[in-house]
């Protein structure tokens, strides 16, 4: 009755009946301490509150015959490796399942990344795009700050010379001639141009470069000069004076009411700044 009170002594001791029967089961019935080895060390089984299918012998102190073992001795030693293969099993499966989440999370990653690059290439293409629109509305604002200044002077000039601005001494209807700077570059059929290109030298040894309309004035240059010398030398408002290199001419007020392409300046044309003196 040995068997019977090691089981009893497990069952005092806090162990559940099941649990104590199958530890007694699984170490052939060698003792407490062998039992209690037992369940200490599978306490964290999952199937450790299973019923075992153990053969009634081992539970009362007898040998079982070979009709209740099923076959010969080494029981304990199969179901201990029954266990451990479905824990294998258990373990390769978990394995598998994380492995796979894994992957899920990786791809469902790049696809976020993809669509995060995707958003931040359309924010940098409307940028741009409204950048390109602010400065053509910034350099539109700009030329209609010209052309009004021009106006302004106009006024202004035709107030100081006791005229109004429909009576300016140089109508350019009134000289329909060829330009008499530049007789020898006209082509024998005439080509009109739109525009002109205009590079100004200043007296720092810089440029400046702008196109303008065939038709605008000689004064919309200046005005351009005077605009853009402030912001690059740095100050100096005195009033400019524009000369064409060659043929040598210092251009008048006078000049400046004419268009460029009848002061012969068109399709391009340089001019040298010089200050202009009070008298």
């Amino acid at each position: 009755m040995a068997e019977l009170t090691a089981l009893e002594s497990l069952i005092e001791m806090g162990f559940p009946k099941g649990r104590a029967e199958k530890a007694l089961a699984l170490t052939g019935n060698q003792g407490i301490e062998a039992a209690m080895d037992w369940l200490m060390e599978h306490e964290d089984d999952p199937d450790v509150d299973e019923p075992l299918a153990t053969p009634l012998g081992h539970v009362l102190g007898r040998e079982p015959t070979p009709s209740e073992q099923g076959g010969p001795k080494g029981g304990p030693e199969e179901e201990d490796e029954r266990l451990v293969a479905q824990k294998q099993r258990e373990r390769e499966e978990r394995e598998e399942r994380e492995a796979l989440e894994r992957e899920r999370q990786r791809r469902r990653q790049g696809q976020e990344l993809s669509a995060a690059r995707q958003r931040l290439q359309e924010d940098e293409m409307r940028r741009a795009a409204e950048e390109r629109k602010r400065e053509k509305a910034e350099e539109l604002e700009a030329r209609q700050r010209v052309r009004e200044k021009i106006e302004r002077d106009k006024v202004e000039r035709a107030k100081k010379y006791g005229g109004n601005v429909g009576s300016q001494p140089s109508p350019p209807a009134t000289e329909p001639g060829p330009v008499p700077s530049s007789p020898s570059r006209e082509p024998p059929t005439k080509r009109e141009y739109d525009q002109c290109r205009i590079q100004v030298r200043l007296p720092d040894g810089t440029s400046l470069t702008q196109t303008f309309r065939a038709r605008e004035q000689l004064a919309a240059v200046r005005l351009y000069v005077e605009l853009h010398r402030g912001e690059e030398l740095g100050g100096g408002q005195d009033p400019v004076q524009l000369l064409s290199g060659f043929p040598r001419r210092a251009f008048s007020e006078a000049d400046m009411e004419r268009p460029l392409q009848e002061l012969g300046l068109v399709p391009s044309a340089v001019l040298i700044v010089a200050k202009k003196c009070p008298g």
